[in-house]
């Protein structure tokens, strides 16, 4: 995806004009609405052992935060349709909230200092090669998701 894709994950520019944009770019001849709609759709269903670890971190003093690359038409969507998310998470931050993206640099570096974390101090998990490799710059230790067994398999590990 193009341009438009990165600026509406930055909150720079309105869903209208993103979905005008996308639909262009790829020939697609949607009303607003029907795209909408198909933008939703992205969305698969939650996996219940990763909320479990989730809360299992927090019960162990551990601080958990999610940070997602996400636009203004997802965060009027997911929210009220996953809410054990937010109910795992310390905090959710979210790209076009922070007005940057990963595999910005700074992005990392925001949560980060927010946080009161350290790099050497930090796991983080993403499905997108191009994310890790942002956070592995910065000293982060970054875990590429590759399938459903990823994180439950790290965290055997780790909390045995």
């Amino acid at each position: 995806m193009g341009e438009a894709f990165h600026q509406h994950e930055r909150g720079e520019i309105s869903d209208e004009a993103f979905a005008e944009a996308l639909c262009h770019e790829m020939a697609l001849p949607l009303s607003y609405e029907q795209f909408s709609h198909g933008w939703q759709a992205v969305f698969v269903a939650l996996r219940p052992e990763v909320i479990a670890i989730m809360h299992k971190l927090r019960e162990q003093g551990h601080r958990v935060v999610v940070l997602s690359n996400t636009n203004r038409l997802h965060t009027t969507f997911w929210p009220e349709e996953y809410p054990e998310i937010r109910d795992a998470a310390d905090h959710i931050y979210l790209s076009q909230d922070l007005g940057m993206r990963k595999p910005e640099a700074r992005i990392y570096q925001h949560v980060l200092q927010a946080e009161g974390f350290s790099p050497d101090d930090t796991v983080f998990f993403d499905d997108n090669a191009d994310n890790i490799e942002g956070a592995n710059q910065l000293g982060i230790t970054s875990i590429l998701v590759k399938d459903k067994t990823t994180i439950p398999d790290y965290f055997a590990k780790v909390l045995c």
